[in-house]
């Protein structure tokens, strides 16, 4: 996603309609946050892939972004950020940059948005040419270990991973705030069991489980590249 690729991007009626038709497929799902349809309604999620997938930008599927990674499903975005439960200006630690459209709908939804990716390529691209940065001027790029997180921005309201985690990783847990929570996809095989752990005030860790879905690989480590 360079400047010239996203200078070939428009937002016209044929796009707001296709967003439209998938803001109401997943109202029709049961994605009921009000927060999370205004903010993928507001958000077109076209500007994250390659001009030549505008046709079908709006297909509730995911598509490549390169390194291996993909761009979610809507339903999926929308689902996780339902769980999260957002309050404007609330402190989001969003694991797995990706296109950087799922911290654009967290951006979108008023939190103030911290995300790391470990591929420098795409940390590369959306860190120069991310489209809405005067727009969402408290979201913030950072390369680094997601298995780490940050904890020198540490405590978030709130934690989001994107990626298929093989545990739950306890560096995450310590830099959430009392009462805050984890959204995280776990392994369980060929797919992974999407949970929700709200951190009590006494340091209790009370774990719910939801839908199962598919994800990318989460792992350790940064994956230094070139960036020719």
């Amino acid at each position: 996603m360079s400047t010239s690729i996203l200078s070939l991007h428009t937002d016209d009626y044929r796009t707001k309609g296709l967003r439209k038709q998938l803001i109401d497929s997943l109202a029709e799902k049961g994605i009921s946050d009000p927060l999370v349809l205004e903010a993928m309604r507001n958000i077109p999620r076209h500007f994250f892939l390659d001009p030549a997938l505008d046709k079908i930008a709006y297909e509730d599927r995911a598509f490549p972004i390169g390194e291996g990674q993909t761009i979610s499903q809507p339903y999926t975005v929308a689902y996780q950020s339902e769980l999260l439960n957002i309050t404007p200006g609330e402190r989001v630690l969003e694991i797995g940059t990706g296109s950087a459209y799922q911290a654009s709908v967290l951006a979108e939804m008023g939190a103030e948005v911290f995300t790391i990716e470990r591929q420098q390529k795409l940390y590369d691209k959306v860190q120069k040419s991310y489209p809405f940065a005067e727009r969402h001027r408290k979201l913030y790029f950072f390369y680094g270990d997601g298995f780490k997180g940050l904890p020198q921005y540490a405590p978030f309201d709130k934690v989001l991973v994107t990626a298929a985690a093989p545990f739950v990783p306890q560096a995450l847990l310590d830099q959430l705030k009392p009462e805050g929570m984890l959204v995280i996809p776990v392994d369980e095989g060929d797919a992974q069991r999407m949970k929700r752990i709200i951190k009590k005030a006494d340091g209790r860790l009370i774990e719910e489980l939801y839908d199962v879905f598919r994800f990318v690989p989460m792992l350790k480590g940064k994956n230094e590249q070139s960036r020719k």
